[in-house]
């Protein structure tokens, strides 16, 4: 089942269901209560409730879905609501740095950018060694974005004004199905709601500045539109395996790369498992699979520009579009 939330066209926020193949969208609480005569169902009134709602949630949207499949009252055109982020506002973002290959492709381009923004020469990507830490592959590395910054399908990213060099990070992601603590890995897949594309843009020369530091990132990924999410959430039963999907970045329409999700060293089972130790994981967080492999400009070392249109394709999921505009 494929969850959205939109707006419709009095601008109230709305959850539906997506029906790809017909590219119509279905007004869950509207078709719940004039269809079958309820009353509304608390369930339906955002994604984080439908989330909150657990099984008997998803099976109430699953019956609608299925009971109002034909044209009717309740069921727009896609493309005349405005999709907003799946989940507008997540309790938690965690994203994760977790594939080999974009560890040795960005580290190397941060040598390269470093050079290029000192006015030297850069040095050949195939003269440079990258020793890639050990703690990398023993356990799942991440930080917290801000969970305010979230935006989705079609919004303009704004480019932030302290920044030259601008990147996207071709990502997806899971919404956590349930609260838990200390969750062994071989039950995590239980705590797996469903699946998102994700694209955490990224200020690379702010980021490279203050990593400096020996902190986590700030201000090369927080800020306002940073973190881009959609077009909506496919349920975890949709995506059998999740390493094996097709991954495919273009800007303004020409392909830049095409990678896969096979890259990623660490599940999202193992994050959770890891990240759950002696701390509470609640409904509605979101966990960030980490930049595929070549899946941002600094391993490309080919830079978007004001006005260009991001567009991230995985498999099985969708296509979450973007322009960034300098000067918001």
């Amino acid at each position: 089942m494929k969850l959205a939330t939109f707006l419709n066209a009095d601008g109230q926020q709305r959850i539906g269901s997506v029906n790809v193949e017909d590219q119509t969208i279905l007004d869950l609480q509207s078709a719940h209560e004039q269809e079958n005569g309820q009353s509304a169902s608390p369930w339906l009134n955002s994604m984080l409730a439908l989330i909150d709602g657990g099984v008997a949630a998803l099976a109430l949207a699953r019956k609608i879905d299925k009971e109002c499949s034909d044209p009717g009252p309740h069921r727009f055109p896609l493309a005349s609501v405005k999709l907003l982020a799946p989940v507008p506002r997540p309790r938690q973002i965690r994203d994760f740095n977790n594939a080999e290959d974009h560890w040795r492709g960005a580290f190397g381009g941060i040598t390269i950018l470093a050079a290029r923004m000192a006015g030297k020469v850069p040095p050949l990507r195939s003269e440079l060694k990258v020793d890639i830490p050990e703690v990398n592959y023993t356990q799942p590395i991440f930080y917290i974005s801000n969970r305010f910054n979230v935006v989705g399908m079609d919004a303009e990213v704004s480019w932030p004004r302290y920044c030259e060099w601008f990147d996207f990070e071709a990502e997806y992601g899971i919404f956590i199905s349930k609260t838990g603590k200390d969750i062994p890995e071989e039950d995590a897949h239980s705590y797996i709601f469903g699946y998102t594309v994700f694209n955490d843009f990224s200020a690379r020369d702010k980021q490279m500045r203050e990593m400096q530091g020996h902190m986590g990132p700030t201000k090369g990924k927080s800020f306002d539109t940073g973190n881009t999410m959609g077009p909506w959430i496919v349920t975890a039963d949709e995506i059998p395996d999740p390493r094996k999907l097709a991954v495919e970045i273009r800007v303004n329409g020409e392909v830049w790369n095409r990678t896969s999700t096979a890259s990623m060293v660490h599940s999202f089972e193992k994050m959770l498992a890891y990240v759950s130790e002696s701390e509470t994981l609640h409904a509605g967080e979101f966990f960030g699979s980490g930049t595929m492999a070549g899946g941002c400009c600094l391993e490309l070392d080919r830079w978007i520009k004001d006005g260009d249109v991001v567009e991230i394709e995985f498999e099985k999921i969708g296509v979450l579009r973007n322009r960034v505009v300098r000067g918001n």
